[in-house]
């Protein structure tokens, strides 16, 4: 068996795991709630207003509708934030990130040389890799 061969099945590994079937529920009620797709869609609303109302010159710019508009901005993130199927999603997402970034630690581990038996990431988030690292703890 190849290395593409195996990646595929960790890939199917991966997709069975309760935190990957989780996740895609949590997704799948999220993009099923009314509510929510519509606090979404105000949400990029305002970031696009605030996006056009900071890109023009300096006399044109209004900056107390861009502090409206961000304290509009404020307030319909909290709401976001506080649907209980957003809350949902981002505790499942957490949960797949963590997965996949020990996943991800434990091969750049091996590629550098550890045993894959034993070889653990540490908790700190140290993939091994000190080329992506901004220095250790």
């Amino acid at each position: 068996m190849d290395i593409i061969e195996l990646t595929r099945k960790l890939g199917a590994a991966i997709q069975r795991d309760p935190r990957y079937t989780e996740h895609a529920m949590a997704r799948q009620a999220n993009d099923q709630d009314e509510a929510l797709q519509d606090m979404i869609g105000q949400f990029n609303l305002l970031r696009m207003s605030i996006n056009t109302e900071m890109s023009k010159e300096d006399g044109e710019k209004n900056d107390e509708k861009v502090h409206k508009l961000n304290e509009e901005l404020k307030a319909c993130y909290g709401k976001i934030m506080d649907n209980e199927n957003m809350k949902r999603y981002q505790a499942a997402n957490d949960a797949l990130e963590a997965m996949m970034k020990q996943i991800n630690g434990i091969l750049a581990l091996c590629v550098n040389g550890e045993d894959p038996e034993t070889c653990d990431p540490t908790p700190s988030g140290c993939s091994g890799s000190c080329s992506s690292c901004a220095g250790c703890h």
